[in-house]
């Protein structure tokens, strides 16, 4: 992976998979607050960690003496994620895999990251959030592709109302499709390998399980 690769080490749960190991392998790491915890069993060490600390707890710092620190206040105007994600872009980062920036106790945090992603999609940067369970992608006008696991499910959520949508290696395909905002009409689907998506206006989410084969 290019060194412009940042992965970003978030507060939200992370599960450890063969997936997300080949996703992280050879990025750079930055670590925010209480996301430092999933160091070790990813077998990382982020060469920056920042954060105001507040969920970080004395004995994962004593873990870690030889990682630089970058304390902020916790009165802040940004979350740690946003800091972390700050830091990265002035380091020079085209492509970020927000990790552990979904689910957890905070789903204000969790939908900010996916909204956050979407933002930092339309101003170029290559994004990816995983729990290793779960996966999320913008998704924007143009084509893109994803790999998954076939049988594997996969939903599209509207930020807004999507045209043109189509959807290529699913079970459920779709060819120039108009989804008025709100729709639950591209939630479940499932990947028969390699899906391609494309977009003429609006923007999405499109949210991935690759490990769940309930839908096949």
């Amino acid at each position: 992976m290019s060194k412009q690769a940042f992965i970003i080490l978030m507060g939200g749960p992370l599960t450890p998979t063969d997936r997300l190991a080949t996703q992280l392998a050879g990025a750079r790491v930055i670590a925010a607050d209480g996301g430092m915890r999933h160091a070790s069993a990813l077998g990382l060490k982020p060469e920056l960690w920042v954060g105001d600390f507040d969920s970080t707890p004395d004995a994962l710092i004593a873990e870690w003496p030889d990682v630089r620190r970058e304390p902020y206040p916790a009165a802040k105007s940004e979350t740690d994620g946003e800091i972390a994600v700050a830091t990265a872009l002035e380091r020079g980062a085209k492509r970020l895999i927000l990790a552990g920036a979904l689910g957890g106790e905070r789903s204000d945090h969790a939908f900010m990251h996916l909204l956050y992603a979407a933002k930092l999609a339309e101003d170029g940067i290559e994004m990816l959030l995983t729990s290793g369970e779960e996966e999320a992608y913008p998704l924007l006008p143009g084509s893109s592709v994803i790999a998954l696991p076939k049988g594997s499910l996969f939903s599209i959520l509207g930020l807004d109302t999507l045209t043109g949508l189509s959807i290529e290696g699913a079970r459920y395909p779709l060819r120039d499709f108009h989804l008025p905002f709100g729709s639950s009409r591209t939630v479940s689907n499932v990947a028969e390998g390699t899906v391609r998506f494309t977009l003429s206006s609006g923007r999405a989410l499109i949210l991935a399980r690759p490990h769940d084969f309930s839908g096949a």
